[in-house]
């Protein structure tokens, strides 16, 4: 992530007023959960009123720009989306939604999170972990 990216994140996460569901907290966990895998390269896209998305690549990916985004969705109250390409994970206990197309026009799956649960972010690291190392054979 080059200086201007990280100083933008960095200010996005600093000026997230946090709630009671704890879903900056979750965000930054997430955020520091990608950024301490071996060859994994972050970096922040966002767009103000819609959505803030992280997105996570691997070093020896080619054919795809990411194997793991973590959407910042604004609504009411924000929450997240995190969207992984359809066929770099499995979902035993059918968690997430499939969505057509929905990940940079490729099918995906998505889990939504709106607020802090243990066992369901332990749920997404396990997938995030399946992600990187189907990127990282790529």
């Amino acid at each position: 992530m080059n200086k201007e990216t990280k100083r933008e994140l960095n200010t996005f996460i600093e000026q997230w007023e946090e709630t009671p569901a704890k879903t900056k907290e979750v965000f930054v966990h997430f955020r520091e959960y990608l950024r301490k895998k071996e060859g994994v390269t972050l970096d922040f896209i966002a767009r103000p009123g819609v959505t803030y998305s992280l997105r996570a690549v691997h070093a020896n990916q080619q054919d795809k720009d990411l194997f793991v985004m973590v959407d910042v969705i604004e609504d009411v109250s924000r929450w997240l989306s995190i969207c992984f390409y359809g066929e770099m994970i499995t979902d035993p206990d059918g968690k997430g939604d499939f969505v057509p197309g929905g990940l940079l026009g490729e099918d995906a799956v998505c889990f939504d999170l709106e607020k802090r649960d243990e066992a369901f972010i332990r749920y997404i690291e396990t997938r995030m972990d399946e992600a990187c190392r189907n990127a990282a054979k790529k």
